[in-house]
């Protein structure tokens, strides 16, 4: 609701500064411009995101994803013990987590809101300290190929969308590192709800 305020807020300013000063011509012009553009980029994204998810889904059909996802496993098991006590609950997890990793934002979102509800259940409305380091995961995954990032990249008329992989990799894993010790830290803190 906040973010209402905050654009009608830009808009108004907009307009009002651009009939203060006579350049509501170019007030308008930019508007124009503006709407030209995001449509220009969430049409090019979409191809991009149409492509990945088509990998996404054939790696599905071959198994592939499900292979990655049982690597995950063992690792998530340490990290989230009370959900992995149920099967379907580490699959939908697990499934999340290799998404991510490759750069699949979209495509895991739905397996994420599958764990995360799996996980609320019996929470009795606050969130339980796995359940808010899965949301940690989400935010900070690692990503092996950043298909969301590169597609914009590709959108802005870069020739080498992936040339910042390393970056990528090394950004990715340090936020994972961080967010996973704080929310380590602050389970503690917590009293390991």
């Amino acid at each position: 609701m906040e973010i209402t305020w905050v654009w009608t807020g830009m808009v108004t300013l907009s307009l009002l500064f651009g009939v203060v000063f006579g350049r509501l011509d170019a007030v308008a012009s930019a508007a124009l411009e503006g709407a030209r553009s995001a449509v220009e980029l969430g049409i090019s994204m979409a191809g991009v995101l149409c492509l990945w998810s088509g990998v996404m889904e054939m790696m599905n059909a071959c198994g592939i994803s499900a292979g990655l996802a049982r690597c995950f496993r063992p690792l998530l098991r340490r990290l989230l013990p009370n959900a992995s006590r149920d099967e379907e609950t580490l699959a939908a997890v697990s499934a999340n987590v290799s998404a991510n990793l490759l750069g699949l934002g979209n495509a895991a979102t739905p397996l994420g809101i599958r764990a995360a509800r799996r996980m609320a259940r019996g929470c009795g409305g606050t969130a339980s300290d796995e359940l808010c380091l899965l949301v940690v995961l989400n935010t900070a995954s690692i990503q092996l190929i950043p298909a969301t990032i590169a597609s914009v990249r590709s959108a802005a008329g870069c020739g080498t969308p992936f040339d910042i992989l390393p970056a990528v990799w090394l950004a990715s894993v340090l936020s994972v590192t961080a967010g996973l010790l704080a929310a380590r830290l602050l389970s503690r803190k917590g009293g390991g709800r």
